[in-house]
């Protein structure tokens, strides 16, 4: 991939600090120009294997000839230092400085500043030379999210490279689904003492984080068994509070994430967004399919989306790429509705209802569209004097009416065949992004011990990119095998 392209989506003010090159990183150069207290170190060849796929050459960079008394450390060393951090599972950047002080090996080989004319540094040399711990977090922050972005945009097409033998449908199926991410606040826990009225208040900004948003993470207005179980408490009136699920409600953000599943190899990465958790799920799809798109270089036929995402304008998406979104059908005001030939919706007597006007909706969706007016054939477009074939309530004032969007989306939401062979086929696929949460809840995503919205975007984008370069070393690692 040319730096050119990685950079096609940064800032302009971003690409002015590009014309100040810096040298060589270590990561980039071969095994054998690495120095041989490197080489012998088992930690720092398991970097140089695992972060060596990454151009690191290529990502955008800021200049490094201001001098601020002291040397100017490249963003890469701080991201290569950050996947080190997530990958070690340590948690806190005290404890990210203490590994690289106990090796300096590693802070060598990450780019950071140390001199080694004369063999392995010290470690109390590379304690003079480290950024400072606050520093390390700041930088974190600091960090546009777009550099971060390059390096998703590298691995994308390394694993389709590399599994280009093996599938040529790479990225054709894909799955997307979000994660919550709960904010290192007070509020969010239970043995913090705080009123419920104040805990769950969205007015109320939690001190401790000033970007976190209040969201419910899953919601049921169902009575528990303990409540069907209780002869007590009569069922048509009120029930205990604690017998209801009214939902688990967080202040924190929400992670976003596109996936595709090669059977037997595993599940990539495609794309990922982190926003407050206030946003609903709907409003990742068209930012995230937009990364997706731009990595792929086609738009993926194929989606797999649990059931927030049933919108008739996914459907619309998948459709116009020659496939279909498999969605769980959730009812709406209704049931499932059923269309003629030419696509007019039936009522209940299965009479198709004639279009009466069209008008623009701006406030039932994500996106503006234009909806439909349809009317009881029995009046429109002229009164036919005929009684209802079912002698539907309706009828008496002047027949049924509906109104639904004009977007062949809608029209495949109701009709689309949920119990086909197809459609099951392409919904497995959605364990892919299944599999990706897991893996990053395991690296620390779901709880991370950060209080603001760009350092939590910025690590959650750091841990998907380990996610895909693991996955590329076990590419490699099973060719090798196959092979040998």
């Amino acid at each position: 991939m040319t730096s050119n392209s990685i950079l096609s989506h940064s800032t302009v003010s971003d690409q002015k600090n590009r014309p100040f090159p810096a040298k060589t990183h270590p990561l980039d150069r071969p095994v054998r120009a690495l120095p041989r207290f490197v080489r012998r170190s088992p930690l720092a060849t398991r970097y140089v294997r695992l972060l060596s796929p990454i151009d690191w050459a290529a990502l955008p960079e800021r200049n490094l000839s201001r001098n601020y008394g002291q040397s100017t450390v490249p963003y890469a060393s701080f991201i290569a230092a950050y996947l080190v951090k997530i990958d070690q599972h340590l948690v806190y950047m005290s404890d990210l400085r203490r590994c690289l002080v106990d090796h300096p090996e590693l802070a060598w080989l990450l780019g950071f500043p140390i001199p080694a004319h004369l063999g392995r540094p010290s470690s109390a040399l590379v304690n003079d030379h480290l950024p400072s711990q606050r520093h390390l977090a700041r930088m974190l922050r600091h960090l546009p999210n777009a550099y971060l972005q390059c390096l998703l945009d590298q691995t994308v097409p390394l694993l389709r490279d590399a599994l280009s033998d093996v599938t040529p449908d790479f990225g054709k199926t894909i799955s997307l689904d979000t994660k919550h991410i709960i904010a290192w606040v007070k509020e969010n826990n239970p043995k913090a003492y705080q009123k419920r009225s104040e805990r769950f208040d969205k007015t109320r900004q939690p001190a401790g984080d000033p970007d976190c948003k209040l969201g419910c993470k899953r919601k049921h207005n169902q009575r528990t068994a303990k409540a069907e179980e209780s002869p007590s408490t009569p069922l048509k009136d009120a029930v205990p509070a604690k017998t209801v699920q009214v939902g688990e409600y967080y202040w924190g953000y929400g992670s976003g994430v596109v996936a595709t599943k090669v059977p037997k190899w595993g599940e990539f990465v495609l794309a990922e967004l982190t926003q407050p958790f206030n946003c609903g799920d709907t409003t990742y799809f068209f930012p995230l399919m937009a990364h997706v798109e731009r990595r792929l270089g086609f738009r993926p036929p194929f989606g797999a989306l649990d059931a927030a995402f049933d919108a008739f304008y996914i459907y619309e998406y998948f459709h116009d790429a020659g496939g279909f979104a498999a969605v769980p059908f959730v009812i709406k005001g209704g049931a499932k509705r059923s269309f003629d030939s030419n696509g007019l919706p039936l009522c209940k007597a299965g009479l198709p209802m004639p279009l009466e006007l069209t008008y623009t909706s701006r406030t039932t969706s994500l996106i503006e569209h234009e909806r439909g007016r349809y009317r009881c054939p029995l009046f429109h477009p002229d009164p036919t004097g005929k009684p209802c074939p079912i002698d539907d309530p309706h009828w008496a004032k002047d027949g049924c009416r509906t109104s639904i969007a004009t977007s062949i989306g809608a029209r495949i939401r109701h009709q689309l065949d949920r119990d086909g062979d197809e459609y099951k086929k392409v919904y497995k696929q959605r364990t892919a992004t299944e599999r990706i949460n897991a893996q990053a809840v395991a690296l620390g995503i779901e709880r991370p011990k950060l209080r603001n919205q760009p350092a939590i975007a910025n690590l959650n984008t750091l841990i998907y990119v380990l996610i895909n370069l693991r996955a590329l070393q076990r590419v490699y690692a099973h060719k090798r095998n196959l092979s040998s």
